[in-house]
Parts: structure tokens; C-alpha cells; sequence
């Protein structure tokens, strides 16, 4: 079996840390919990206004993006006594959906999106949606907690008519424990940096720009510290934010993600003992 001995792992989501740190540590790694996203609230005033309105002027296009985010708003509605008529409005919507969790939460419902991605990611959800006419079309864009100006600029250009729609929202942690793990990163205090969601690399690298480090910490993820990801989505954030290696598994599952990080490492080592 691969191993992770000397290797230390920095995880930046507060979710499933410590699950995630246990892995690590079986496999012979150091794992430290590094926060760098906050607590993530249910934005309960504006979303019960958006289903409302979803409900009573269905929009030409539904895209979901996340399974969790799927389920946050059957919830809302469901709180608001009008479960039924969202998945009715559903059943009655073109829907774009992206990954299999997202897909997996509409199967349970007894639909199926229209279009779905072909790669996980939500370039490639895009891509997919080029074959279908968006000139004057209504779109609600479900997002989980993190803005996608990007995505937005996309339906636009296309001539839709766009509205995000986040059940969750992000907020960055409190104290100045990010400052201090920038430094840890530039430092080479850490091996790699694991991320499991885009709000997590964003607010790094983002605090690091308002600190004047990010060169520096730009520098030491393309030097001496890996950067990983639990998935594309998650890869993506990192290649956005200008960080050319990112480590991912195929499968878009925190124990993948460990095993990937252990060969790559173990690889690592064979290769610096064969020098």
C-alpha cells in the first residue's frame, strides 16, 4: 500500500475534517486542520422570496450545480408547505444538472435532467448547453454558497436572462488563523494543501492578495507544496486562481483524494531514492 509517512497534509474545509484527517493518518500521513472557510448559514429571508417566485413564474432554465444545494432548496420549500409545487415546477423546467449527486438527488425525485455534464465539472455542463438556444431565455443558476460571476458572463453572451440562487452561503473563518497558515504555506511548513470546495481556495488566495503574499504563495504551491482537490470543480477554483498543479482524483471522493495524494507521494519518494 502507498504511504503518506513525512508527508504533512494541510485540510482547509471545516466539514468532514476530521474524517478526512483519520484517513490521512492511516495511511501514515500528518494531518493539520487548516481552516480557510467559515460557517456555511441557510440564507432563509431571500431564498423563501426567490422559491416563491421560482414556484409562481417557473423560469425557462433550472441549472443545478450541487447535490447538497439541490436538497437545501426541497428543503426550504418544503418549510414553506410548497414541497409539491417546487418539484412541480421542476417536473415543468428544462434542467442542467452537474455531477452525479446533483443527478442522484433529481433521480430520487423521479426526474432527469435535460442536459447533464459528460466530465464533472461545470465548464463541461456548459459545453453541453451550447446545443440548446438560450436567446431570451430565463435561467436560475442554483450555486452553493460561492458566486460565479464567470458562469453568469456565460449565459449572458448567450442572451439569457440569468438569477443565482445560493441556499447556502460562505463566510470566511474568524481570527487571523488564515494569516498565520499562509505563512505555514510559504514557509514549506506543509506538503500539500487539501481543498474540498472552491470557497476554501478562493478565500486563500484572496487573503493572501490582501496580505501582498500571493507571489509568494503562488510560488510555493508551483515549488515545494501540492495543491489538491476532491474533484474538477474544486481543481478548477485552483487553476482559476493561477495554481498550474493541482492533484485530483477522478472520483470525486475524499478518500480518492487521499489515496491519489499517497501515490503521489509514494512516487515521490521512489523517485527522489532512485536519484
Amino acid at each position: 500500500m502507498s504511504k503518506l509517512e513525512g508527508v504533512t497534509i494541510a485540510v482547509t474545509g471545516p466539514r468532514k475534517a476530521d474524517e478526512i484527517s483519520r484517513m490521512i493518518e492511516k495511511f501514515g500521513g500528518r494531518a493539520v486542520i487548516r481552516p480557510t472557510q467559515g460557517t456555511v448559514f441557510l440564507d432563509d429571508t431571500r431564498l423563501e422570496g426567490q422559491l416563491e417566485r421560482l414556484i409562481d413564474q417557473p423560469p425557462d432554465w433550472i441549472i443545478l450545480t450541487t447535490g447538497v444545494g439541490t436538497e437545501a432548496l426541497l428543503q426550504a420549500a418544503e418549510s414553506l408547505g410548497k414541497r409539491e409545487a417546487f418539484v412541480g415546477m421542476l417536473g415543468r423546467t428544462r434542467i442542467a444538472a452537474r455531477g452525479y449527486k446533483t443527478v442522484n438527488a433529481l433521480r430520487k425525485l423521479g426526474l432527469a435532467p435535460l442536459v447533464k455534464d459528460n466530465d464533472g465539472t461545470t465548464a463541461g455542463l456548459l459545453r453541453e448547453m451550447e446545443a440548446h438556444d438560450l436567446a431570451g431565455a430565463s435561467v436560475a443558476l442554483q450555486l452553493y454558497g460561492d458566486p460565479a460571476p464567470k458562469i453568469i458572463d456565460r449565459l449572458i453572451e448567450r442572451g439569457a436572462a440569468c438569477e443565482e440562487i445560493l441556499p447556502y452561503r460562505h463566510i470566511p473563518p474568524e481570527g487571523d488563523g488564515v494569516d498565520a497558515f499562509i505563512e505555514e504555506i510559504i514557509a514549506g511548513a506543509v506538503d500539500a494543501v487539501a481543498a474540498t470546495s472552491t470557497p476554501q481556495v478562493r478565500y486563500l488566495m484572496q487573503k493572501a492578495d490582501e496580505l501582498g503574499r500571493l507571489a509568494a504563495l503562488k510560488a510555493a504551491f508551483e515549488g515545494r507544496v501540492l495543491a489538491v482537490a476532491v474533484g474538477k470543480v474544486t481543481a478548477e477554483s485552483f487553476a482559476e486562481e493561477g495554481i498550474s498543479r493541482v492533484l485530483y482524483p477522478e472520483e470525486e471522493r475524499m478518500g480518492s483524494m487521499v489515496v491519489a495524494m499517497s501515490k503521489y507521494f509514494d512516487r515521490q519518494a521512489f523517485e527522489e531514492s532512485a536519484d
